[in-house]
């Protein structure tokens, strides 16, 4: 599958683009900037790491079937303006948690209630959101090596693209469960605010969330 990752020269973006990789799936990274996405990926392939690609973020999604977007609240109404017509026809994984700096420990509701719900707004009909991927930890997807215990919520409404997001979760190493239909990304998206207070406060390096007595997932 050709993923491509908005917003993708950070932690989140390159930690998911080595593990999706690693399963055997395209992966290209988007940044605002061209030359510093693709950059990126050399310094990258310097490293063993091939099979990356890099450009603009309308490029990636243009070239992708999922696009995930891994942005910082603060551009992700710009971000996803900028790639809207790319991305119509794709299924959008969004990722983006409304923190405001620097309580980022504390919940804060958008406008629009959740991040995934303003994304779908700006996207219309043209492309199926899924809120998705909010509380594994960015430093510990940074090591492709590192074993991540924690379940992935996915929240959508779309059935087909809450499907195609759960089996990339489970290339990623981890568990997807269906977690309802994306007015749950409210949920979702503040827990991270919860997982960010209990690392300051236990001195983790990664707080994830484990859903337990499952018949099946």
């Amino acid at each position: 599958m050709n993923i491509g990752i908005v917003g993708g020269t950070g932690k989140q973006g390159q930690g998911l683009a080595l593990r999706w990789a690693r399963a055997g799936h395209r992966v290209v990274l988007g940044s605002r900037d061209a030359v510093k996405a693709r950059a990126h990926v050399e310094r990258l392939a310097a490293l063993g790491y091939a099979g990356l690609d890099g450009g603009d973020n309308a490029w990636a999604a243009g070239v992708a079937d999922v696009v995930v977007l891994t942005v910082p609240y603060e551009a992700h109404a710009d971000t996803l303006r900028a790639v809207k017509d790319a991305a119509a026809g794709k299924v959008v994984v969004d990722m983006t948690v409304p923190l405001r700096p620097p309580k980022v420990n504390r919940v804060e509701l958008p406008p629009g209630l959740a991040a995934a719900l303003e994304a779908q707004a700006i996207l219309g009909d043209a492309a199926p959101v899924v809120a998705a991927l909010h509380h594994v930890s960015a430093a510990h997807l940074a090591d492709p090596l590192h074993a991540i215990q924690c379940d992935v919520l996915v929240a959508a409404d779309d059935p087909r693209a809450k499907a195609t997001t759960i089996e990339l979760v489970r290339d990623l190493g981890l568990r997807g469960i269906d977690a309802g239909p994306l007015v749950n990304a409210i949920a979702l998206e503040s827990l991270t605010p919860v997982l960010i207070h209990l690392n300051r406060t236990y001195k983790s390096d990664g707080a994830g969330i484990v859903v337990t007595n499952l018949a099946k997932a």
